[in-house]
C-alpha cells in the first residue's frame, strides 16, 4: 500500500477512532493522522496474529482494521493517562 493511502485511511481512521473514543475535541488533524497510521499498524499486527491479512490496500476493510487499532492505541493511552 502506497504512502499517500497510508495517510488517508491513517487521517480517516484517526478521526473517526477519536469520535468513538470521545477525544475529538482534544487532538487535531495531525494527532488524528499519527493515531490512525500506528492504528493501521496495530490493527496489521492483530489482525496477523489471528492468521488473516491485515491491511490489504486501500478499502473499506483496511480502513476498518485501522479503525480497530486506532480505537484500541486510543484506549490504551486513555488508560494510561487517567492513572495520573
Amino acid at each position: 500500500m502506497g504512502i499517500l493511502a497510508w495517510i488517508i485511511i491513517g487521517g480517516v481512521a484517526g478521526w473517526l477512532a477519536s469520535i468513538a473514543v470521545g477525544r475529538n475535541r482534544r487532538m487535531g488533524f495531525f494527532a488524528n493522522l499519527i493515531v490512525g497510521v500506528l492504528g493501521g499498524i496495530i490493527g496489521g499486527f492483530v489482525m496477523n496474529l489471528f492468521g488473516d491479512v491485515g491491511l490489504t490496500g486501500f478499502s473499506i476493510r483496511s480502513l476498518l482494521v485501522a479503525f480497530g487499532g486506532a480505537v484500541l492505541l486510543l484506549l490504551i493511552t486513555n488508560w494510561f493517562s487517567g492513572r495520573r
